[in-house]
């Protein structure tokens, strides 16, 4: 594990790992039986273990051909009681044009993610 990987707070490995679509990275920050709950524009989405986060993160939020060009704003909050927050905002560009999103994600666990909300602005035209 690498000096920054120690030092970054499971919310940022999280944040830096969907930023770069990084399948592993995402993993190894989601406990085997991470309870997952999703809300974006028109839809929810839940499920439990990391498959169900990466197909929905992966597979459905962002899409092969999507590419994230930057992390705008990592930003944390204090925790509430056991309850940690952090949230992002990504530049990004679709086959259908440029957008921004936003995912405020409050989540659980001490060495993994063990139970992880998050709500999603959508992709909004920049």
């Amino acid at each position: 594990m690498s000096e920054t990987t120690r030092t970054e707070t499971l919310g940022v490995r999280l944040a830096r790992a969907i930023a770069a679509k990084d399948e592993v990275a995402l993993r190894a920050v989601l406990a085997d039986d991470v309870d997952f709950r999703g809300l974006t524009p028109g839809r929810t989405w839940e499920g439990t273990g990391p498959d169900a986060v990466v197909e929905t993160v992966f597979g459905s939020w962002f899409e092969p051909a999507d590419e994230i060009e930057r992390v705008v704003d990592v930003s944390e909050r204090d925790d509430v009681a056991d309850t940690s927050h952090v949230s992002y905002r990504f530049d990004l560009v679709t086959p259908s044009g440029s957008y921004v999103a936003e995912q405020q994600v409050y989540y659980r666990g001490t060495d993994t993610i063990e139970h992880l909300r998050v709500m999603c602005s959508g992709f909004r035209p920049r």
